[in-house]
């Protein structure tokens, strides 16, 4: 029988899974110096594969995957898993994890942006202030100079591409959204990650033919697993189970703990620092999410909209 928690324990699994997200967006930053990127991610979604394996297993009253659903499922991989994968690693390399966290946290103003735009779904003003909030704040870190613990002059391409992954996540919910209606949440997960696994397979294994992995320290695959495992199997596990008992609207405030937990990791542990203009930044960045996510004081969506 499916576990479903209590309402205390289901805010705790989606306060956790937020705040695994948001820790592992900002220690990827340290692999991304100890292992090419290609490679690092390579090695992510095989650590995934091996850890769901169980979870590809068709169940007995789910009907079989149509044309259309296998095509959503590649779009699902290539966009939420190879792409932002790529995106993040990258941009998390040249930025600091301070400002990834603040980009990052335009997520939920994205999702409804592009629900509106391809669902044609509608969003009212307070979404439409969310994403100017949104805005503003990765506009200010564009502005911004000598960006704390990033590359200096390259940290403006490490912000364009954390963006990028931002995107690619708001095309993932999206296309997630036709996919639950047919597909479990744990086979869902699977299939995308072995998609991922083998669009990363080619440079992963180029890049692992020469490479010298002795040259990597415990500590580092350490936490190459802690990043494989949480980034594939406990977020969604953790996200799903809460959203058994808490309506999505609601589950999404806890979207705010994402550029916390990255922000907080990229001061207590990768000795980043918060400046001024990036505190500006991340209070706007997070005047968005509660715009886009705190639950309205009636129901202002149409029927089977969260």
């Amino acid at each position: 029988m499916s576990y479903t928690p209590s309402r205390p324990a289901a805010y705790g699994f989606l306060a956790l899974s937020m705040t695994l997200v948001g820790c592992y967006v900002a220690l990827s930053k340290p692999l991304a110096a100890a292992l090419p990127v290609f490679l690092l991610a390579w090695l992510r979604f095989g650590i995934g594969a091996l850890a769901m394996l169980g979870w590809l297993k068709k169940p007995a009253g789910e009907p079989p995957m149509s044309r259309q659903t296998r095509k959503l499922v590649f779009l699902e991989s290539f966009f939420g898993n190879f792409l932002f994968t790529l995106c993040m690693i990258s941009g998390v390399s040249l930025t600091s994890a301070v400002s990834a966290g603040v980009i990052m946290s335009a997520i939920p103003a994205v999702v409804a942006l592009l629900s509106w735009l391809l669902l044609k779904e509608r969003i009212g003003a307070r979404i439409w202030a969310a994403i100017a909030c949104g805005a503003l704040g990765i506009g200010l870190l564009a502005a911004a100079r000598g960006d704390a613990g990033a590359a200096g002059q390259h940290a403006w391409l490490g912000n364009l591409l954390v963006f990028g992954a931002v995107l690619c996540e708001g095309l993932y919910a999206v296309i997630g959204k036709k996919l639950t209606a047919s597909l479990s949440p744990k086979r869902i997960s699977a299939i995308i990650n072995l998609w991922g696994f083998a669009l990363m397979t080619p440079m992963g294994l180029y890049l692992a033919s020469g490479f010298d992995f002795g040259a990597v320290g415990a500590g580092s695959w350490l936490l190459l697993l802690f990043y494989a495992l949480a980034a594939s199997v406990w977020t969604v596990w953790l996200w799903m189970t809460g959203l058994k008992v808490v309506p999505a609207a609601r589950a999404g405030v806890f979207s705010v703990l994402l550029p916390v937990a990255a922000a907080l990791v990229g001061v207590a542990a990768l000795g980043e620092r918060l400046v001024g203009i990036q505190i500006v930044a991340f209070a706007l960045a997070l005047a968005g999410v509660l715009l886009a996510t705190l639950p309205g004081r009636r129901a202002a969506l149409p029927p089977g909209v969260p």
